[in-house]
């Protein structure tokens, strides 16, 4: 569900200062008009917050205070980012959007740690698969219950969910969502195999899998009027590729889950079978600008997902990589060392701070254009620990996130 609330005060640029100045490039005028050649500069982020609860109500009663320094801390980052349109993974939902309103009023709308407050008068947040029983027992433990057998891990439903913030209006009547697609309703899904028997693609069985759900949170297609030029945010948050056996049943979901956009945003054959809750059938048309946002929980070298699962997006013709880097990950890699050290990709590229331990820190949160949308610049919130910044990002126990916010300056093209 979209909700939505006037602007009371004109919305202004984050002013980084001169702390950040090392840290982060200028970010665009907020909601800012075409330029005379129609066209409007833009800043997407992504930002797994970590800003899930483990009961129920829990994430509503720290976001009424107004005083909880994780939310303080992960606001002061959105603000000092101060993007036009961001998802934020791992934040509960609640019905009504009551969370997402709290978190803007009593945090996002107010200085934390000297930065100015950023208004973000429209945001979509809608139910995720996490924590919904699904009657099954999923991961074959002999035990129907539970959040590993729920449709999306979770100790509740809407843990672990997600929510979008927007300067810009959110076209409510063109928003798709797919919370109830079916995994075995994709052509070639991977479904997990049962090692301990001779039949194929058996680790669910044949009414699991009329149920089973796709989705270990939701897709959502959420179409943004960005000054008269649509720009369609697809956000997900697939499954962790760990957590299971040798089947590796979250592995094969997470690369299935990845493959959805990469259909999704290729017209024609590929995207036909794709259906919405409502009943829709199909992907993008041809020419329709999207960002393809969230913690995809894979790297293309590193960890534990199946091989080239984030490849199907990168290596997609209709998609742009703006390889967005830091060098607080440079130096984390080299401080934590262990598993870093034998990691084959670049590190100035991650994203998650694991520390040391299997799998190390990894490039785990995107945010990718459609090739029509020009990058202007693109960058990870990790600053270096010399930065009086840093104290946001720490060490672990994070004060934060074990992820970072990881934005992308776009050129909208009129």
């Amino acid at each position: 569900m979209s909700t939505r609330r006037p602007i009371h005060a004109a919305l202004t640029a984050t002013a980084v200062g001169a702390l950040a100045a090392a840290t982060l490039a200028a970010a665009p005028a907020a909601a800012a008009p075409p330029d005379g050649r129609g066209t409007t500069e833009l800043r997407v982020a992504t930002y797994n917050l970590s800003l899930n609860r483990n009961a129920a109500g829990q994430l509503v009663a720290d976001l009424e205070t107004g005083t909880n320094d994780q939310a303080q801390t992960v606001a002061e980052i959105i603000q000092r980012v101060n993007p036009d349109i961001v998802l934020l993974n791992e934040f509960d939902f609640v019905e009504g959007g009551v969370a997402a309103d709290l978190f803007r009023d009593n945090y996002l709308e107010v200085s934390q740690g000297g930065a100015d407050p950023v208004e973000y008068p429209y945001a979509f947040v809608a139910p995720s698969n996490t924590g919904v029983p699904s009657g099954f027992d999923l991961n074959n433990d002999g035990v129907v219950g539970g959040g590993d057998d729920a449709f999306g891990f979770g100790l509740f439903p809407g843990q672990f969910g997600m929510a979008v913030l927007s300067k810009y209006p959110i076209l409510e009547d063109q928003v798709r969502t797919f919370q109830n697609f079916l995994w075995k309703d994709m052509p070639g899904a991977l479904l997990p195999d049962d090692p301990n028997t001779a039949a194929p693609a058996d680790w669910y069985s044949a009414a699991e899998l009329n149920v089973f759900r796709l989705s270990s949170k939701s897709h959502w297609d959420i179409p943004v009027d960005v000054n008269g030029n649509t720009v369609h945010v697809l956000a997900s948050h697939p499954t962790p590729p760990t957590f299971d056996g040798a089947e590796d049943r979250n592995g094969l979901r997470n690369h299935d889950e990845i493959r959805f956009w990469a259909d999704y945003v290729r017209p024609g054959k590929a995207s036909r079978y794709i259906y919405d809750d409502k009943g829709t059938m199909g992907g993008l048309k041809p020419g329709e600008s999207f960002v393809i946002l969230g913690d995809q929980n894979a790297d293309p070298l590193d960890g534990d997902s199946v091989a080239a699962a984030i490849d199907q997006l990168l290596d997609h013709p209709r998609i742009h990589d703006p390889l967005p880097t830091s060098e607080g990950a440079v130096e984390a890699s080299a401080l934590q060392g262990g598993a870093n050290l034998a990691h084959r990709g670049d590190p100035a590229f991650d994203t998650a701070d694991f520390n040391d331990n299997a799998p190390g820190n990894l490039r785990a949160d995107y945010v990718l254009p459609s090739k029509d949308l020009r990058v202007l610049d693109a960058g990870v919130f990790w600053p270096l620990q010399a930065d009086p910044l840093s104290a946001l990002t720490g060490v672990f126990p994070f004060p934060s996130s074990d992820h970072r916010a990881v934005w992308v300056d776009l050129r909208v093209h009129g």
